[in-house]
């Protein structure tokens, strides 16, 4: 797509990328066909295509308006366009920046502004934790949109206590301590059985994903690199890998060179970063045939599993069918959902706050394909996929990593 840029943006770096960007689109529209926003709503404006030629628009100097800016919003940043697109488009990049621009000439409404800055401080803030055990607590008396977001109290279970030779790496999250602690201690067990330790730097905190996609890219940056500095001695000490189990986090964690390549002081450690992050389930190839013969018992074949793969680790980090193949190997009957497992399930950070209406017809959709599967339990494979699923069913939603903590119990 042939693009002349206004004098504004030939002189930013951010507008130079895009320009690189949108010249790789042909309008070629197919990835409306697997936009979920195009698919509920119809609208040229809200699929890729349409949000290209709008970003194009203000990149050769038309004003944005507050339409332009609605339309850029309602996007999931799901990627499902990239899975899709035959030319590359790396339209997850393109539309960070195209929001950043838009941004930064439309004012938004005071009361959105509040909301947004809520959440980017809020959500990777030491007081979250705290606040998500008196939500837990009063839950009960919580009217119902806020008892989605706040799901029942979890039991973490304990933490191995051996040390091994190797050892990873683990981000605890923002998020993931205070709301499913089990997580990440049951990814701490299943490692331990494997022969590896799983370290958690204290000083390592939020991916930067929550602020970085809120237009904070600023705060977003800084705490990544927060997070190398914690996490580099570790990597000097010779760590094998910084392991993700919330796959929001992988994917944010595997851009870290690319978001940081011109910084002169960390581009070449957040490259070894994103070098050294692995999803969790990139590590089951050699996991399954070690934890096999340690299965205390063996699934139950009948009871079935239907995992619903996240955007971020099918689309961001083009990870597909690994859970499935190897849980499979291991026992476990596995299924994705026949139709429209590729979409979005409408949690996307945290768009299901921002974007309510959205976001909860397209959990509904999705829930509604996977229960033709009659399963026992629903999985995924990242923390706002699972409580946003699980505020719409009575059927369990688990991580992955929980049902082979369980059968190695």
């Amino acid at each position: 797509m042939q693009t002349q840029l206004s004098p504004e943006y030939q002189q930013r770096a951010d507008g130079r990328a895009a320009e690189a960007i949108l010249r790789k689109c042909v309008h070629c529209g197919f990835c409306t066909a697997t936009c979920p926003t195009y698919q509920l709503l119809g609208d040229e404006l809200d699929g890729p295509r349409g949000r290209i030629y709008l970003m194009k628009q203000v990149l050769e100097g038309a004003e944005p308006t507050r339409k332009t800016q609605l339309h850029l919003d309602r996007c999931l940043t799901c990627r499902n366009c990239e899975s899709t697109c035959p030319s590359g488009v790396d339209y997850g990049h393109l539309i960070d920046i195209g929001r950043k621009i838009v941004d930064e000439k439309v004012p938004r409404p005071a009361g959105e502004k509040a909301v947004r800055w809520l959440l980017k401080e809020g959500l990777p803030s030491p007081l979250f934790g705290p606040a998500m055990k008196l939500g837990q607590l009063v839950r009960p008396l919580l009217p119902g949109t806020l008892k989605n977001k706040v799901p029942a109290k979890q039991n973490a279970g304990r933490w191995p206590g051996q040390t091994h030779a190797r050892k990873v790496l683990l981000l605890a999250g923002c998020v993931q301590p205070a709301m499913m602690p089990n997580i990440n201690s049951a990814t701490a067990r299943v490692l331990d059985a494997a022969g590896l330790q799983t370290v958690i730097a204290p000083k390592a905190g939020c991916c930067g994903a929550v602020k970085f996609h809120l237009n904070d890219q600023d705060g977003g940056k800084a705490e990544m690199r927060a997070n190398i500095d914690a996490w580099w001695p570790h990597v000097e000490a010779g760590v094998e890998a910084i392991v993700m189990n919330a796959s929001g986090c992988g994917v944010t964690v595997k851009e870290y060179g690319h978001i940081l390549a011109d910084d002169p002081v960390y581009a070449a450690k957040a490259a070894r970063i994103s070098e050294l992050t692995q999803d969790l389930s990139e590590l089951l190839p050699a996991l399954v045939p070690v934890l096999k013969p340690k299965l205390a018992k063996q699934p139950d074949a009948k009871k079935v599993i239907g995992f619903h793969p996240p955007c971020t680790l099918q689309h961001g980090q083009q990870l597909k069918g690994g859970v499935e193949t190897h849980l499979s190997a291991l026992g476990f009957t596995v299924q994705v959902a026949r139709n429209e497992a590729h979409l979005c399930c409408g949690s996307a950070g945290t768009y299901s706050v921002l974007n309510p209406g959205l976001s909860y017809q397209l959990r509904d959709r999705k829930l509604g394909h996977l229960s033709e599967l009659k399963p026992d339990v629903i999985t995924s494979a990242n923390i706002g996929c699972i409580t946003h699923l699980q505020s719409g069913t009575a059927t369990p939603v688990r991580h992955w990593i929980e049902l082979l903590d369980d059968a190695l119990a």
